[in-house]
This record gives C-alpha cells, structure tokens and sequence, in this order.
C-alpha cells in the first residue's frame, strides 16, 4: 500500500496510507495525540515509580521517545517493549520531525538508536530507560502479568476491526499485572465492550486534539 509523509496540526509529521485514509498518528497532532493520551492519561499515573510499559504499534517511535524525555523529566525508571509487525523504512524515519518539534536535539542520537537497534534485544538508554522490540503480530503476544501500562496505538478499528478484537483485548489483560493500565485514543462502543468482556473497567475521557473521547481500562482483581 502507498504510503507518504505528511505534516499534521501541531507541525508533526506522521505516515499516512493513502488506501486506507489511515495515519499513524493524528492529523490533528501527532505529539498533541502522544502526549495526551499516552503521557497525560497513561504515564502520569506512575510518577516516581519503576514502570514496565507495552506499545502495541511501535510505528514511528514517537510514543516511545517522548516517554523517554518524560522518564528523564521525572527520573523514572522505565522498561519499555515495543511490538510492530511491519517497521517503517530508513527513508521514513528520516522524514519525521519529532527530534526538533519536541526541542530535543541532545537525544536525536537516541531516537535514532530506537529505530537502528536490534529486534528481540533489549537497548539500555542512559541507564533509565529500556526498549525491547518485537517484530510481532499482536495475536502472538503472550506476556503474562508482565506490564503496568499498554499504549494500545494500533490502526483503527475502521480498517482493522480485528485487532480490536475480544481475543485480542484478553491478551492485553493477560499482559497487565493487576492494578494495571491500558489507554487508546479510541472511543467506539463496540471497542468498549469487548474490553468490558474480558474484564477491564473501563472509563471515558476527554480525547486529545480533533477527537471528542478517549479510553483508559484498568485491570482490577
């Protein structure tokens, strides 16, 4: 599928595929999504505490770097999986622009070392922060009372309602340790009711920027 770099509201860029009418991040703002959904309404709950995080849709890496800036902001320790079934190319990565539009030009070294390492070895960042990426399809994840918070940023659920699934919500249970956290920008009913059934409490919120709601999921024993 045709996919191109564009410029979203906040002067981020993303990766939109143009069959699908589907980007990787929010053409309202691609940082504006990351840090409201992901670092406002997920990461903020565990200030000051060593934390073990899974993205469902490594994609650009975004989401994992701005929670590195944030772990480095409140000198957190934080032990990051990354899961992606299909990595953008070096000639995509070159064209995003979060090292500058964050004001982190002293860590561009890092958000190119998230892109360039291994897959299935874990990358230790200035001795606080660890990423591991997998090369993965989600219905193969099978971690077990491992994370105290999911990013779950997979494409949405418009043109792949499958991984909004039943199966894969109780796998996103499974992986979370009690107490444990899962946030997404989406906010669809049926989204709603399958992480209802595999038993996450589930609340709404407001949505970052050009989205009206969004969800956060608790696991409660």
């Amino acid at each position: 599928m045709k996919r191109e770099i564009i410029q979203t509201l906040d002067g981020s860029t993303t990766i939109q595929i143009k069959e699908w009418d589907e980007c990787y991040h929010s053409k309202h703002g691609a940082i504006q999504e990351a840090q409201h959904v992901f670092i406002k309404n997920g990461l903020s709950l565990f200030q000051n505490k060593q934390i073990s995080i899974l993205e469902i849709g490594f994609g650009t890496g975004l989401n994992a770097f701005i929670t590195f800036l944030e772990g480095k902001k409140m000198n957190q320790l934080i032990d990051y999986v990354g899961v992606e079934a299909y990595p953008i190319s070096s000639e995509e990565l070159v064209s995003m622009n979060y090292v500058e539009e964050l004001n982190a030009i002293d860590y561009k070294d890092v958000f190119e070392k998230m892109h360039q390492c291994n897959w299935g070895e874990k990358e230790v960042f200035e001795n606080d922060f660890s990423l591991t990426k997998r090369k993965q399809l989600f219905e193969k994840i099978d971690d077990l009372d491992r994370f105290d918070l999911i990013y779950f940023d997979a494409f949405g659920y418009r043109v792949q309602p499958e991984l909004w699934s039943t199966a894969i919500f109780k796998k996103m249970f499974d992986a979370l340790k009690n107490n444990g956290v899962l946030v997404t920008y989406a906010a669809r009913g049926v989204v709603k009711r399958s992480m209802i059934e595999v038993g996450f409490k589930v609340e709404k919120l407001e949505g970052p920027p050009g989205k009206r709601e969004m969800f956060r999921a608790r696991k409660t024993l």
